[in-house]
């Protein structure tokens, strides 16, 4: 897709702070609709199913995925009633692979909450991701498009291969910036963008604004996890839902670190291998470890290039008109952004 004139450029920041209120507010009837089909779904004759994924799709999520499902609905203007069912689907998709996720990398806090795996143990997790990913299919075949379908498996199938990609890249220093971004943009931002595309099928637009709407949610899902990378070192378990320093504990070799890495000096690049080898993961390791980021611009990089990818995503907008849902749309972005500050 081409760029935007020039006309068309929203620079990100406000006068105020930013928030998720407008794109709340725009969606919040909706989103009645979507949760009304979410309890419905996640119900099993089986008592475990629904108390286990009870946990996780009731502690404290935004459900930012489903949101933009229907504000991008809102935005390219349909009126039925099938994106509820989608935005639904995508809400158990990625609950699916936190669930699978918060296995593989033995986490025990997410939200502010403990795991699943944590609770039930990591047998019951994975099955349970499993029932909702069973579940997400089951309501994609419900909205009656195959190009709907086509876009959320292939998503499913991306996700999959970026966290198989992420496994074999973990503990590696070696990791090159490309091969992380590859790596966020399969896990992260994949969903992002079949989120948006798919309000743009089920309201029968042309393949412009189908691309549009997949060119926003895909630069947005690769900023909003660069953020996270960010104020991994940065945040505390209040703010983030997970510990400080998680990531740098899980021998995750993220933005930062790659940076990081490439910037320092031989002292530095040793206690990096050490560190991401799992050799070095103590308070004082993870103090030292923010301190390089900190001098080497690891981390304001990171931030810098998170506003990059956040404005190519403000600027996808820029074909459709102005009006509520492209106002919110935008200040998503820019509340995604400002999580850092």
């Amino acid at each position: 897709m081409t760029a935007p004139a020039p006309g068309n450029v929203h620079p990100i920041g406000r006068a105020s702070a930013p928030s998720l209120a407008p794109i709340m507010g725009l969606v919040a009837d909706g989103m009645n609709q979507v949760n009304a089909v979410i309890l419905d779904r996640m119900q099993s004759r089986i008592p475990l199913i629904p108390e286990l994924a009870g946990h996780l799709i009731a502690g404290g999520g935004k459900r930012l995925r489903p949101m933009l499902t229907l504000a991008c609905a809102d935005l390219v203007g349909y009126a039925g009633s099938r994106h509820y069912k989608l935005a639904a689907a995508v809400e158990f998709i990625h609950t699916a692979t936190l669930l699978h996720d918060d296995v593989v990398d033995g986490s025990g806090l997410r939200r502010g909450r403990k795991t699943a795996n944590i609770i039930w143990g990591n047998s019951a997790s994975v099955l349970v991701g499993d029932f909702l990913f069973s579940r997400s299919f089951e309501l994609m075949v419900e909205a009656e498009s195959l190009k709907v379908l086509k876009i959320l498996a292939n998503a499913s199938a991306v996700i999959a291969e970026g966290e198989v990609n992420q496994l074999t890249a973990q503990r590696r220093i070696d990791t090159s910036e490309e091969q992380y971004l590859d790596i966020i943009g399969a896990k992260t931002a994949a969903l992002f963008s079949a989120a948006c595309r798919i309000s743009a099928v089920v309201a029968d637009r042309g393949e412009a604004e189908e691309q549009a709407l997949d060119t926003y949610g895909r630069n947005l899902g690769i900023a909003f996890q660069l953020i996270d990378d960010a104020i991994d070192y940065e945040s505390d378990g209040a703010t983030m839902g997970k510990d400080a320093g998680d990531d740098f504990r899980d021998g995750k070799v993220t933005l930062p670190v790659i940076l990081a890495y490439a910037r320092g000096s031989e002292a530095d690049r040793t206690f990096w291998k050490a560190a991401i080898a799992g050799h070095k993961i103590g308070e004082d390791d993870l103090a030292h470890a923010t301190q390089l980021l900190r001098s080497t611009g690891a981390i304001a990089d990171t931030m810098a290039r998170a506003r990059h990818y956040g404005q190519r995503a403000i600027d996808a907008l820029g074909m459709f008109a102005s009006g509520r849902a492209k106002a919110a749309l935008t200040e998503a972005v820019e509340f995604a952004i400002a999580r850092a500050y």
